[in-house]
């Protein structure tokens, strides 16, 4: 699930960009899909790399690995196929997918640890006052 959260998003970056420049998606699939291929094959590295070593991938420390690598080998992979590396595009791509790739971990994040504060909670005041119970 991680996986198709960030793969999603990251092809969300590749369309808002083609669509930001007036660029097709739906009738240029060519060009659509090599401006997508660099960062999809980047982002499938960091996930696998990650898999192997059995890396819980949702959590914030994994998630700027995968960031990191997105961005950083995603422009290398543009760069070498004759796609542009302008410094705007680059400041763009490294925002948005930080945005992107993130974002919605930092959300579980906070979702995860109100639970956990909630749970901890209603242990203590159990424990603390039984007469409530």
């Amino acid at each position: 699930m991680v996986l198709l959260i960030d793969l999603v998003l990251v092809v969300v970056f590749c369309v808002i960009g083609r669509l930001s420049h007036a660029e097709g998606i739906f009738g240029d699939l060519p060009g659509l899909l090599g401006t997508i291929w660099p960062f999809v094959a980047a982002l499938l590295i960091a996930h696998v790399v990650l898999m192997v070593r059995r890396v819980r991938r949702e959590r914030m420390l994994p998630g700027l690995s995968i960031w990191a690598v997105t961005v950083v080998l995603g422009l290398v992979l543009r760069a070498v196929s004759g796609q542009g590396t302008a410094l705007p595009f680059i400041i763009v791509a490294t925002l948005t997918l930080a945005l992107f790739l993130l974002g919605w971990r930092a959300v579980l994040a906070l979702v995860r640890r109100s639970r956990a504060t909630r749970v901890l909670t209603r242990g203590r005041r159990l424990d603390a006052h039984p007469h409530e119970r």
